[in-house]
């Protein structure tokens, strides 16, 4: 998934407001943020293959570290213990752990049978495959999108005409993001789909930071 992650980060948000949504988004990607630099350090492998699923090109060949249900456990582990060293919150490290996890949980509904349960060749692969179909995953992906910023949106406002603007621009460049993929050429190489999604993180964090200094939580 994408913008399904994000849901999730931004209904948190409303029911944990002392957790910056900044926070709650590097944990709902935790595990994307991950994958680009073990592909770059050839950890893990991707391959570029048009028709795999009708939603992305991309062939996951190996993940284990990044994306393997057992790692996910341990990165929400990780994720949780930093939070609650830092902020002495039980709540929101628990909160920021689960978001980590749910990553695995929500790309086992969209990935073909490649996400493995835990590193190593006798792994099972699993997968539901919501991404062999198009407009099935348009309608479950955006219908989780839509409602999780619909409550976030609900529990906050503006401070001033940036908070909309900021806000608005983040999730129309997410959108446009997520619905232009299938209808794309596919990307060149492996490292272009890795340093893509580096940028990513690299951009998406001080967006937030933008967004939240503009508004506040109800």
């Amino acid at each position: 998934m994408f913008v399904g992650h994000a849901a999730l980060a931004f209904a948190a948000k409303r029911k944990e407001p002392r957790v910056s949504l900044a926070e709650l988004l590097v944990a709902t990607y935790a595990l994307d943020l991950l994958w680009p630099a073990l592909v770059l350090l050839g950890v893990e492998h991707v391959r570029i293959a048009p028709g795999n699923t009708a939603f992305t090109p991309l062939d996951f060949e190996s993940y284990p570290w990044s994306h393997s249900l057992a790692m996910a456990i341990v990165w929400g582990v990780v994720g949780a213990a930093i939070v609650y060293v830092a902020r002495r919150r039980m709540r929101a490290a628990l909160i920021v752990g689960g978001l980590v996890v749910s990553h695995w949980v929500l790309d086992l509904i969209v990935h073909g049978p490649d996400l493995p349960l835990w590193p190593g060749a006798g792994s099972p692969r699993v997968g539901l495959g919501l991404w062999n179909s198009i407009p099935a995953t348009l309608i479950v992906e955006g219908g989780m999108f839509v409602a999780g910023v619909a409550y976030y949106l609900g529990g906050s406002r503006a401070k001033d005409r940036l908070g909309s603007i900021a806000l608005y621009a983040l999730l129309a460049l997410l959108t446009l993001a997520w619905v232009s993929g299938p209808f794309s050429a596919p990307p060149p190489s492996a490292a272009a789909v890795a340093w893509v999604g580096l940028l990513f993180g690299i951009l998406i964090v001080p967006w937030i930071a933008w967004v939240e200094r503009h508004r506040v939580m109800v």
